[in-house]
């Protein structure tokens, strides 16, 4: 059982950084902090390039593989 939950453990810090740099990757919409930084300078109001959905994709593949780690292990807390 600890393998499995260091294996949990490393998977979930490791996918919550890599998250969060995903996160920061994304184009800034408008209206909110990419504003004050300077990223509503640019309006291309248009569609997603394909780099901006493999990235959403990308985004939210790391998302579940997040929300599964913490799920596998509260169910090992719970049970284990």
């Amino acid at each position: 059982m600890t393998a499995v939950r260091i294996f949990l453990d490393v998977l979930l810090v490791a996918s919550g950084i890599f998250l969060v740099l995903l996160i920061l990757m994304h184009k800034g919409r408008g209206g909110g902090l990419s504003d004050m930084f300077g990223g509503g300078m640019s309006s291309s109001l248009g569609g997603s390039s394909v780099a901006e959905r493999n990235l959403n994709r990308i985004t939210v593949a790391m998302a579940l593989v997040w929300v599964t780690s913490v799920v596998g292990i509260g169910i090992l807390i719970r049970f284990g």
